[in-house]
């Protein structure tokens, strides 16, 4: 499913998409539990690329599930809801941190008050996750 951007809660997702530097990916522990987690994303060509440790324990979780959600955290007054639902999978075809320019712009930032280098975040969190959204929903 492509999210449907022709609405006016499909605009507000896309600048959310666009220009959000934090977005809620919540996969399900072995336990049934969720477990949702801030993470840094890219949103390209409808798909929501995610970058994370080799040994994060979500990505043990995707094996067992490759169902997810993400979200973005509310307006002060409860309002703005995303929630986004679909499949994840590694993507080993997508640019590395440090190979992907406009990844290192949007969270130049970021990586600076980490204290890190464009090259240590590139070591750090080698994999790539991909997420066709498959739903979406909120007002």
């Amino acid at each position: 499913m492509a999210i449907d951007f022709s609405t006016d809660h499909g605009q507000r997702v896309l600048q959310q998409l666009e220009n959000e530097q934090v977005i809620w990916l919540t996969t399900v522990a072995r336990s049934g539990t969720p477990q949702p987690n801030p993470v840094w994303f890219q949103y390209v060509d409808g798909d929501i690329f995610i970058y994370t440790p080799a040994d994060a324990k979500r990505l043990k979780n995707i094996v067992e599930n490759n169902r997810v959600s993400l979200n973005f955290n509310t307006a002060p007054d409860g309002e703005d809801v995303t929630v986004i639902t679909g499949r994840i999978h590694w993507d080993d075809a997508f640019p590395k941190v440090i190979d992907n320019p406009a990844y290192l712009e949007k969270y130049a930032e970021g990586i600076k008050a980490l204290g890190w280098s464009n090259e240590k975040m590139s070591a750090d969190f080698p994999v790539v996750l991909r997420v066709h959204p498959e739903n979406l929903r909120g007002w």
